[in-house]
This record gives structure tokens, C-alpha cells and sequence, in this order.
């Protein structure tokens, strides 16, 4: 039943990742995410029954330790961005920014925890709401830098390619992530994509925090 650790720190991260994309937004001009009531931390104007609770709890009870899930995107009008490309980029990244942010406030909440608890009892259970923090947190940060529109690191892609290609590249966005999940979860090798950036980063925050082997 680890899910019942799992969805809620699933909730909280996909939360502030679009909080982060709808404050940032604001800041560039765009006022469209606010409007609609989405510079909130209460979960349900955010919430995607599929994506933030249906696929979760299913990819928790399958083998493999993959998990995933995903918001209600924030609207964003590029048009009233006033800083141009740059304005959305700074939008695109604020919420991969945010996630990792609270990957190593999590690992930061566990060193009390893993030092003055017993892992048997309280402990445990703080163990592993932290160590589903940086998890999470993680994947959905490295999840979203890859470049497959409307996936936030296609929005830094997009202003790299030709002019005559962006249109074309954006226009993915429709068939990009049910064609990336079918890859990850069915091709083989699939889960590396994400989880060897994860893990080395996860290895990365262990140390630095003193929490290798500790757990």
C-alpha cells in the first residue's frame, strides 16, 4: 500500500509545479492562469482525475518502481508575455525548477529524521514519504525536460530550431506524450530514459546529505 504514501506527495509536487508555471506567467505578463484561479495551492483546480489519481495508484501496484503522473496544465497566452522567448522560457522551466527545489528540501527534511527516529515506527513512515519526495520530485523534473512538445523542454527547443520548423515541432503536442509513454513503459530499456538521470541525481542528494546507507 505504498501509494497511500505516495499519491499525496505525488499531489503536493504536481501542485506546485503548476502554481510555479501560473506565478511566473503573471510575473511575464500573462494574467490567464491567474484569472482562472490557478495561482492556488488547493489541489482541485489543478487535479486531473486520470493523470493525478487514476494512473498513479495504478503504476504504484505494477512491478518496476516507475511512477508518474500529471496536473491540469496551466494556460498560458505566449501573446502577452512582454519578455518574448526568454519570458517563456522562464515560464516553460519554472515548474522543473520548483520540483527540484523540493527533491533536496525533502532530502534536507530527512537527515532529523533518519538521525532521531527509529525506523521501525514514526520513522519509517517519515522515511518514506521523504524518500518519495526526491523520487517524484525528480522524475517529474527530468520527465519534463525532454524535449517532446508540449512537454516543458520542448518550449526551450522550440526557439532553437529554424522558424519554419517550430510550427510544425509544436503541433506534436497532441500525439508527443502518449507516444513517449508507450516508449518508456513498453520499449525496452524504456524506463532508463528517466530513471538513470533520476538515480544519479537521487545517489547525488543521498551523499551530499549524509543519507547513503542510512535508511
Amino acid at each position: 500500500m505504498d501509494w497511500l504514501l505516495l499519491l499525496p506527495v505525488l499531489l503536493l509536487s504536481v501542485v506546485f509545479h503548476e502554481v510555479a508555471h501560473a506565478w511566473v506567467a503573471r510575473r511575464e505578463g500573462d494574467d490567464t492562469a491567474e484569472r482562472l484561479g490557478r495561482i492556488t495551492l488547493n489541489p482541485i483546480p489543478h487535479l486531473d482525475p486520470v493523470g493525478s489519481l487514476i494512473v498513479p495508484i495504478v503504476l504504484a501496484n505494477l512491478p518496476g518502481g516507475f511512477v508518474f503522473g500529471w496536473a491540469r496544465p496551466v494556460p498560458v497566452d505566449r501573446a502577452k508575455i512582454r519578455t518574448g522567448a526568454w519570458g517563456d522560457i522562464r515560464v516553460s522551466l519554472a515548474g522543473i525548477a520548483v520540483n527540484l527545489v523540493l527533491a533536496v528540501a525533502f532530502a534536507a527534511a530527512m537527515v532529523p529524521v533518519v538521525r532521531l527516529t527509529d525506523p521501525s515506527g514514526l520513522g519509517g513512515l517519515l522515511r518514506g514519504i521523504g524518500y518519495y519526495g526526491i523520487l517524484i520530485n525528480l522524475i517529474l523534473a527530468v520527465f519534463n525536460l525532454i524535449p517532446v512538445p508540449p512537454l516543458d523542454g520542448s518550449h526551450v527547443l522550440y526557439y532553437m530550431l529554424p522558424r519554419g520548423l517550430r510550427d510544425t515541432y509544436r503541433s506534436l503536442g497532441s500525439l508527443g506524450v502518449p507516444i513517449l509513454l508507450l516508449i518508456l513503459f513498453f520499449a525496452p530499456g524504456g524506463f532508463s530514459l528517466v530513471m538513470r538521470p533520476v538515480n544519479f541525481m537521487t545517489d547525488i542528494l543521498f551523499a551530499f546529505f549524509g543519507l547513503t546507507g542510512r535508511l
